[in-house]
């Protein structure tokens, strides 16, 4: 799901632009798709054509997996896939889909990620028509519920779903904690002693980038799931106030990770991308926070190939296995997961590819061949129902070690109801911020926090 790697296959295009464009500019100069309704459908049918693809994942060597295995179906449609950095994507996205000289396919994603369909739907065509074509007049029912409703604004389709990806747990380097002893920590003072073990012999205990509000979102989630499943979607919503004790409970968990050393020092000053991941993947730390999208990195070349991004030279791959996050409320509710579209494929309406654009977006979203390959990536949960990983041609870093954790993983997370983002307005995201950070260097207590996230959801 989240990367910051820039990879051009073909290097076509160039990005245009780097000042982000307001809802209202992109409605203005959307081109008429998505929600402007002037441009024709597009059908799908194209069978040449030359379009660029811009995204924040998949990463370098998935997204050449998948082009490839289009290809094989569609050897006269050119592909080029533009990696641009997670926290820079809006900013170059906004102004490229108002120009011709822009993508002609771009990720979208839920509620108030990056990428948000609410943002960008403007300078998107209404896919409704192209998938209905595809699946059939109950194309909904085939494809996940998250992938439709998070990726629809106002009865228009803006994107269609690779696939889903979730959160709520942690990843370890097995191979670290095999040479240490060590099991994965299901308490705090548990997971205290894990780390107490790791660093008296020289290795980091966990690693989040702290600064990178998105992914304390993410850990605060995992919290509030630990004391009462439901409990922050329901809060999302405006069902039950953030200033409710629970919510006072869980902030102070929260806190206790940086008080009680599990954060590493100066956790705050970094990022998720790349800090926090480099330094897991070269080795330095033993557990860091992510999702499912982590799970492509048991897979043999991509692990090399992010080691190698992050600094390691000649790599020995390392096996990670997902571990649950740790019941720091004491309350025995652990494993929830929560998860939202990864990523849409939205087609933009200024292209002069559209057909051929939506042929690529149809066949990797809802073909059966598409589904496969993005499910063999183990980025993305698939969108398509019944399409699961074919575990056999998987190269497996340790299968041994690593296979039955996995297909556990991957199970759960396609059972798994509660959202990500999709119920995060955009103002209670950046409020976030505020909010977590300000607990986490002790400029706000838990309660002045929470009543200013009950400030921008009355506000909403």
């Amino acid at each position: 799901m989240m990367r910051t790697s820039t990879r051009t296959r073909h290097g076509r295009r160039a990005a245009a632009g780097a000042a982000a464009v307001a809802v209202l500019a992109l409605t203005a100069c959307g081109g008429g798709g998505g929600g402007g309704g002037a441009a024709a459908a597009p059908t799908g049918g194209a069978t040449s054509g030359d379009i660029t693809w811009w995204g924040w994942t998949p990463d370098a060597t998935n997204a050449e997996k998948l082009i490839a295995a289009f290809q094989e179906d569609h050897p006269d449609i050119d592909v080029t896939f533009v990696s641009k950095p997670i926290d820079s994507y809006d900013s170059v996205l906004g102004p490229a889909i108002t120009s011709s000289e822009g993508p002609d396919v771009f990720n979208v994603a839920p509620g108030s990620a990056n990428g948000g369909v609410e943002t960008f739907g403007a300078g998107a065509l209404d896919l409704t028509a192209a998938v209905e074509g595809a699946l059939g007049a109950d194309w909904e029912e085939k494809l996940a519920p998250a992938g439709v409703e998070g990726l629809s604004v106002d009865g228009t389709l803006v994107g269609l779903s690779a696939g889903a990806v979730y959160s709520g747990g942690l990843w370890v380097n097995q191979d670290v904690f095999d040479e240490y002893g060590l099991t994965a920590p299901t308490t705090l003072e548990e997971w205290k002693q894990v780390c107490a073990t790791l660093e008296s012999n020289g290795v980091g205990c966990f690693v989040q980038g702290a600064g990178q509000w998105a992914f304390d979102m993410d850990t605060f989630e995992a919290i509030v799931e630990n004391v009462e499943p439901g409990l922050y979607v329901q809060a999302t919503q405006g069902e039950v106030p953030w200033t409710d004790e629970r919510f006072v409970g869980a902030m102070e968990s929260w806190k206790a990770l940086f008080d009680e050393g599990i954060m590493q020092e100066g956790a705050i000053g970094l990022q998720q991308y790349p800090d926090a991941n480099n330094a897991f993947m070269s080795g330095k730390y033993a557990m860091v926070m992510m999702g499912t999208w982590y799970t492509q990195y048991a897979v043999r070349d991509s692990m090399v190939a992010a080691m190698e991004a992050a600094g390691v030279a000649d790599p020995e791959p390392i096996t990670i296995v997902p571990v649950p996050f740790p019941d720091l409320a004491g309350t025995g509710e652990t494993g929830t997961m929560f998860g939202d579209a990864d990523y849409g494929l939205a087609v933009s309406a200024k292209s002069d590819q559209a057909d051929a654009a939506t042929t690529f977006a149809l066949w990797l979203t809802t073909s059966e061949a598409g589904q496969q390959a993005v499910a063999n990536t183990l980025n993305d949960i698939p969108a398509l129902k019944g399409i699961t990983p074919q575990w056999d041609q998987i190269d497996l870093v340790d299968p041994d070690r690593q296979l039955e954790a996995l297909q556990a993983y991957t199970e759960g997370a396609g059972q798994a109801t509660s959202p990500r983002f999709a119920t995060v307005s955009a103002d209670l995201n950046t409020a976030f911020k505020d909010a977590l950070i300000g607990v986490a260097s002790g400029d706000r207590t838990p309660e002045e926090a929470l009543a200013g996230l009950q400030a921008v959801q009355d506000a909403g």
